[in-house]
């Protein structure tokens, strides 16, 4: 893989050096499940290209952020959460709680959500 960084997590998933419930997968993302889920549903979308954050995107990877909002809507239809609702949260940065310094966007539904996500919680959310 190229830009693979063999000490992140998610690139080792990305890999399989390390076991995950694969939900969906092509050339430019993986899907799968989290391991500390937040909903009934919650899946872990990430590119197959090491990005660190939100923050390191460039122009040149405008294709990848693409297919990361695509396979929202496809993993969705998988979960069976496609037409009754579903989140689609980006953490980036230490305030936001992001702990896996790979881009994921963790896709969440399954039951009724409130406003604000994860109000009051100081909860590590990746």
């Amino acid at each position: 893989m190229t830009n693979h960084h063999p000490e992140c997590l998610f690139c080792r998933i990305v890999n399989g050096e390390i076991p995950a419930k694969i939900i969906y997968r092509n050339e430019h993302v993986v899907a799968f499940r989290d391991i500390t889920p937040v909903a009934p549903q919650h899946v872990l979308i990430i590119p197959v290209r090491h990005i660190a954050s939100l923050n390191d995107l460039e122009p040149e990877d405008e294709a990848t952020a693409g297919s990361l909002m695509l396979a929202a809507g496809t993993v969705a239809g998988i979960l069976g959460i496609r037409e009754s609702g579903y989140r689609f949260v980006f953490n980036t940065g230490p305030d936001a709680l992001q702990s896996v310094f790979h881009i994921h966007g963790h896709l969440v539904g399954g039951k009724e959500m409130g406003w604000p996500p994860f109000a009051g919680s100081s909860t590590l959310h990746g």
